[in-house]
């Protein structure tokens, strides 16, 4: 399991969120967020796979 920060620039609060990579067997990563239903990306590479999960949980934020 690993962790992303995320920043909401709104009222500099700052949340951790745990994310778990699950290794595709055609390759690459998908990653989802427990404690954000519906949150899921994939990415082909672990620092990819992190960084579109930092995207997919600020996008997901923006729109609660």
């Amino acid at each position: 399991m690993t962790q992303v920060v995320g920043l909401i620039a709104k009222n500099i609060i700052m949340y951790t969120y745990k994310i778990l990579l699950h290794r595709e067997p055609e390759g690459g990563f998908t990653v989802t967020v427990p404690a954000l239903p519906g949150c899921i990306t994939y990415g082909e590479d672990v620092d990819e796979t992190i960084a579109m999960a930092k995207e997919a949980i600020e996008l997901y934020i923006e729109v609660l």
